[in-house]
């Protein structure tokens, strides 16, 4: 979908855990000053990058990505931050939980989770899975690959932390409305945080499996994402919902955003902040229809 070049020097904008980005404030700032942004590791890239836009402006834009969506929800009810990022809608639970808070949510796009294998695997014969076979992945019942056709290789899964949104993507797709049980009791699973880590696991584990943003993928040649009950994440899959795990991008806020906030989210609605979605790897609101 997109280069080498140009997903190099997305994956090095993501890469940083903090991205600071000096200049002067005028509304809607932390402690030093700064706006503060946190959340998602999915939306990071994309706020890094309008934030390192927005600089020009005179704007102090701070970006991190502590604890996921969930550490970003928390962050904003806490009055830590400003805007949050995630990668789920805001839950019921959410807002029961923080009933003094006034979530105001802005999509900004949209992306698609993969079951993402290596290429060992896919190339011995495992390209699609249904949600069934994906259950029984994550839960620890099938052990090796040969048996969804693959070769004869431990099974080694990599999930998601709760809180995340690949992590609730990935259960709703699999279990619905029910509770997830608790993780199984394996020496072949292990629970990883956010999209680089996770990458990473896989391309250093043979036999491993993991749900991630298919646009961290993108140009990986040891990692493939498998079908799902036959759907492939394209662009069209993920704009019609025929894709199972597709899902929404937003930013955060408590209450109507002003100041330094309101012009961070004006950017990334704009034909500049869209590009960035594009360039990231994710639907702008104009190809889902928004």
């Amino acid at each position: 979908m997109f280069s080498k070049n140009r997903r190099l020097a997305c994956l090095v904008t993501s890469a940083l855990a903090v991205i600071s980005l000096a200049g002067c404030a005028d509304g809607g700032a932390g402690k030093n000053g700064a706006l503060q942004v946190s959340g998602s590791t999915t939306v990071a890239p994309v706020a890094a990058d309008a934030a390192q836009a927005l600089k020009a402006d005179g704007l102090d834009i701070t970006v991190a990505t502590q604890g996921g969506s969930a550490g970003g929800i928390s962050q904003l009810a806490s009055g830590q931050i400003s805007i949050a990022m995630t990668s789920k809608p805001l839950a019921e639970e959410d807002k029961a939980a923080n009933s003094s808070t006034d979530f105001l949510s802005t999509q900004i796009g949209a992306d698609a989770v993969g079951i993402i294998v290596t290429k060992q695997v896919a190339d011995a014969g495992v390209k699609n899975l249904t949600a069934a076979q994906v259950r029984d992945l994550f839960e620890g019942k099938i052990t090796n690959w040969s048996e969804l056709g693959g070769p004869d290789l431990d099974v080694f899964v990599y999930d998601k932390e709760p809180g995340r949104g690949t992590r609730e993507v990935l259960d709703k797709y699999i279990y619905g409305d029910e509770k997830a049980p608790p993780p199984p009791e394996s020496d072949n699973f292990a629970i990883v945080g956010g999209n680089l880590e996770t990458r990473n696991k896989l391309e250093s584990t043979p036999g491993a499996v993991a749900p991630l943003s298919t646009s961290f993928v993108e140009g990986r040649k040891g990692l493939a994402a498998v079908t799902l009950d036959g759907v492939e994440p394209s662009p069209e899959n993920i704009a019609s919902g025929k894709y199972p795990m597709a899902r929404p991008l937003y930013l955060l806020t408590d209450g109507k955003p002003e100041g330094t906030a309101k012009k961070f989210i004006d950017y990334v609605l704009s034909s500049k902040g869209q590009a960035l979605m594009t360039k990231h790897g994710y639907l702008t609101l104009k190809q889902i229809g928004e």
